[in-house]
């Protein structure tokens, strides 16, 4: 098989029937019903939701996409692209998906996974030497701004990369980090120690922008080659890359900062590209997403192309960490983010994505074992394998996970299953 065990998993302590659960969920879909359909009446209940949301001030424009595996079902846009010269939002509207790219470089991981170019539970240090004797923090005091770090009693590996487990962290949302990083004046992945023993805990950061270093160093190609030949160019997602073309500067969502409870609009710059990262700064569409969620879907094929074997999505889909569930995640800048994710204490993690607990089931809100993640600037999507539907919630302003943004997540959520239908 592809997916082993967590490395510090005991497999006699594991949650055998939330697993189970979960597997059923995702690899069975079936078990739900036929072919999923979208009414009028939902699209309609969608868009007269979002202008109320948009009337508000708070959310300057949202896109709302629903996909089948086959087919879109919904597609929804509204208010403004771009406030100041009064543009409104356009359906292929140009994103800056952030985020949403980790689960594109982790499918670039599990390809590679198939190939047997790697496996789940190599140490990172065989690719990137850099890893191999890790720091850890020790101690930290905050308040007089210093720390201690210690050696890792264990190695990094691929698995925990892509399950958040490594320790790797973020200094935009973990105050110590953000202060470590100050005071040295570094601020990259290799350079900031972990925040706690590889597989001990849950940790949102940037192992995923090292795996795509490690999709560099094994094919031998930049990744953004990597995945304009084997993912984007497959899945006729021709509008996402890290740089939009001069034709398609008119396409692109302004981004605005929210200060004070007030927006203020950032200028879109001449020169519209981003760094080539793993772990984010890609634009895109809503429908080029959709095409990927709709690989997902189709446990790895869309159609005529397949990307992944069934049983590599199965257990992309699959519950990774074992007891290990998802912590809130602090800020070090609450400009730029608020505490996140939603699941907390509860949503375990596959490879790529947050699994909805079978323990928090909520009417009318997405199915257990629903595959999902999102974007700093407030996008955001989940794969719902058991209704066989996909949806992309798209907004462009900070700071992530606003009270407005999440307003916004939930009622779309709400509706999407109030008007879902079976043909």
């Amino acid at each position: 098989m592809l997916i082993g065990m967590n490395r510090g998993w005991n497999p006699n302590r594991f949650l055998f029937f939330d697993s189970l659960f979960l597997y059923l969920l995702t690899v069975l879909p079936g078990l739900a019903a036929a072919r999923p359909d979208f009414d009028a009446r939902g699209a309609e209940a969608i868009a007269r939701f979002l202008n109320e949301e948009i009337s508000r001030g708070e959310v300057p424009g949202v896109i709302v996409l629903i996909t089948a595996p086959d087919r879109t079902l919904c597609h929804v846009a509204c208010g403004k692209m771009n406030s100041a010269q009064g543009v409104e939002m356009r359906k292929d509207a140009i994103f800056r998906i952030a985020s949403m790219t980790k689960a594109l470089t982790s499918t670039a991981v599990m390809m590679l996974v198939e190939e047997k170019k790697l496996a789940l539970e190599d140490e990172l240090s065989k690719y990137l030497p850099a890893f191999r004797s890790p720091q850890v923090i020790r101690r930290l005091d905050l308040t007089a701004e210093t720390w201690e770090t210690r050696p890792a009693t264990q190695p990094i590996t691929i698995r925990q990369l892509l399950t958040h487990t490594s320790g790797i962290g973020y200094s935009w949302s973990d105050p110590g980090l953000a202060m470590i990083a100050r005071r040295t004046k570094r601020t990259g992945e290799i350079d900031l120690p972990l925040l706690h023993e590889p597989g001990e805990k849950w940790t949102y950061g940037a192992g995923t922008n090292v795996l795509g270093n490690v999709v560099e160093k094994i094919s031998g190609q930049p990744l953004d080659q990597f995945m304009e030949n084997r993912i984007f160019r497959p899945l006729e997602m021709k509008d996402t890359a890290w740089t939009v073309p001069d034709t398609r500067r008119d396409r692109v969502v302004t981004l605005h900062q929210k200060r004070a409870g007030r927006l203020e609009e950032i200028p879109n710059p001449e020169n519209i590209s981003a760094q080539v990262r793993g772990d984010g700064r890609l634009f895109s569409t809503a429908d080029d997403y959709s095409h990927f969620l709709q690989m997902i879907l189709g446990r790895g094929q869309r159609g005529g192309v397949r990307l992944l074997q069934p049983a590599t999505v199965a257990g992309m889909s699959r519950n990774q960490t074992g007891p290990i569930r998802v912590r809130l995640q602090p800020t070090a800048n609450a400009d730029y983010s608020q505490p996140f994710p939603l699941g907390v204490g509860e949503d375990v993690w596959g490879l790529g994505f947050q699994l909805a607990s079978p323990s928090r089931p909520e009417p009318a809100m997405r199915r257990p074992g629903s595959m999902s993640w999102a974007g700093i600037n407030n996008t955001y999507f989940w794969i719902d394998p058991r209704e066989q539907i996909g949806v992309i919630v798209l907004m462009q302003f900070l700071p992530f996970y606003d009270q407005a943004a999440l307003r916004v997540l939930r009622g779309v959520e709400s509706l999407v299953y109030r008007h879902l239908r079976r043909k």
